[in-house]
């Protein structure tokens, strides 16, 4: 989505790549965003200084956001926007506010996220079901 957007916009493009935090992995069950999201160091000293838009497909919980825009930030440029074809949840309204970004989406769709500790079904030790495990006597 971002690719297409710079190109409509006849700006330049840059993408964050998503790294596993071993430190955060190895504590999966307390931390709901386990994952980082930085620019490739080649490509870095280009958004020094620059005004930049994150722009994704979908936003649900926000860690893809929220880690590129902490990166941005570490690279020396200003996010001065998101952008989404559609927002679950309340996630990226809530960081648009916060950091003063213009926030821009096709569809907003109700989605609630709990932390490990809050979720109804955590709480109760109701498993995750698989649904693409294969089920027994089903070919």
């Amino acid at each position: 989505m971002a690719l297409m957007a710079a190109e409509e916009l006849g700006v330049p493009f840059t993408y964050a790549e998503r790294f596993a935090d071993r430190e955060r992995e190895d504590k999966k069950s307390d931390v709901l965003y386990p994952v980082e999201y930085r620019l490739p160091r080649a490509l870095r000293e280009m958004v020094r200084g620059k005004r930049v838009a994150i722009v994704n497909d979908v936003i649900n919980a926000g860690s893809a956001i929220r880690g590129t825009f902490s990166d941005l930030k570490a690279c020396g440029a200003e996010p001065v926007a998101i952008a989404a074809l559609a927002i679950l949840g309340q996630s990226a309204a809530e960081m648009a506010a916060e950091h003063n970004l213009a926030l821009e989406t096709m569809a907003y769709l109700p989605n609630e996220i709990w932390a490990p500790a809050e979720c109804p079904l955590c709480v109760r030790r109701i498993p995750v079901e698989d649904f693409l495990a294969p089920k027994a006597g089903v070919a």
